[in-house]
């Protein structure tokens, strides 16, 4: 029996799972990472690359993705929470520029499995905000390429309201704020 329960999204290939929690001895436990138990609800590949972030609430991160050297990510939050943004860019694919958001916290211990060829992005939504990336390859800042996280033609819903962030005072960073609009992106040009 498996220790995760897959979350429904409407992108295939993208995987929202929980750890199903358990007791022992009235000790509320939680496994955290088992490769094996990932791997039977789909998150499969070898993970090479791990990255950690602690952040304040209220920045705005995204929405990135490598060209050349496409990475596949496992994200989880180990402190504070994220509303984490995922674009499927796969040329081939019937979801080609639709998105999805979850939110990811240390409360709810959400893992998502994000595949080669999607943008992704997140929102800080608590102050000491720690996010822990695992990927299929290392980043590499010379490959990395992006969409501006507020494109029209995507309209993703970074939910400021329901989050009370104030749009006005987001902490987004000089090179997300260059980012290219989503149409500047043909789906045969995007990948090297």
């Amino acid at each position: 029996m498996s220790k995760f329960k897959v979350i429904e999204n409407p992108i295939k290939g993208l995987l929202i799972v929980e750890p199903i929690t358990h007791s022992e001895v009235c000790i509320p436990t939680m496994e955290q990472y088992s490769e094996q138990e990932l791997s039977e609800v789909g998150i499969e590949g070898e993970f090479v690359y791990e990255s950690r972030q602690k952040l304040a609430r209220g920045i705005l991160s995204g929405l990135h993705f490598q060209r050349e050297n496409t990475q596949a990510k496992v994200v989880r939050v180990v402190s504070g929470a994220v509303l984490y943004v995922a674009v499927d860019l796969r040329p081939d694919s019937r979801d080609y520029g639709a998105s999805w958001s979850v939110e990811v916290s240390a409360e709810n211990q959400r893992i998502v499995y994000i595949p080669e060829q999607f943008a992704h992005g997140f929102l800080t939504l608590e102050k000491n905000t720690e996010i822990i990336s695992d990927c299929n390859n290392p980043d590499n800042a010379k490959d990395v390429a992006g969409v501006i996280w507020h494109d029209a033609i995507l309209t993703i819903d970074w939910e400021f309201e329901r989050y009370d962030i104030d749009e006005k005072y987001l902490r987004v960073s000089d090179r997300d704020k260059r980012l290219p609009a989503f149409r500047s992106w043909t789906p045969s040009a995007i990948w090297k």
